[in-house]
């Protein structure tokens, strides 16, 4: 009985030191936002649909692909989260077509969230260049909200 007891107590004590908050995962959007880019006609201004759009991204270490999607009015797109003031993202049409270059350029601001999300950075000052020597497929861009809180607003829209 002295051992069932103590096994008791045990299991008691562990079970309130187990009882934590869910500080562990970062779910409620408290992370990173990433940067939404939307698309227009280049002779109309009006929001397009893409029938299929390629992205990369420079983080430093040379260009990641991040896939294609079909059928898409708007796409969001990480950034970098090192103390780099840019960043660079390629667009295309078709798998193997030519490539849009773009130069993202901003400031960052960390803000601590929780120990789980740890450090969430937001953009501000936000400022795109087309590569002048690609202007294919990408013919020209327009801004959009200058910084980055969450990924609900326009940041770039790309005219094709």
């Amino acid at each position: 009985m002295k051992y069932f007891k103590f096994l008791i107590a045990v299991c008691f004590i562990g079970l309130l030191f187990s009882c934590g908050g869910d500080d562990d995962i970062c779910e409620s959007g408290e992370g990173t936002p990433r940067m939404k880019v939307s698309f227009k006609n280049f002779e109309t201004g009006k929001e397009k649909t893409l029938d299929s759009l390629y992205v990369a991204v420079d983080y430093g270490s040379g260009k990641v692909q991040l896939g294609k999607q079909t059928a898409i009015t708007s796409r969001v797109i990480p950034l970098r989260v090192d103390d780099s003031p840019y960043t660079d993202v390629y667009f295309r049409v078709s798998d193997k077509g030519t490539e849009s270059k773009i130069r993202i350029n901003y400031t960052t601001k960390s803000t601590y969230v929780s120990p789980g999300c740890g450090v969430k950075k937001t953009y501000e000052n936000l400022n795109s260049v087309l590569d002048p020597t690609t202007t294919t497929p990408v013919k020209s861009i327009e801004a959009g909200q200058n910084f980055i809180e969450n990924e609900d607003k326009t940041n770039l829209y790309l005219l094709f």
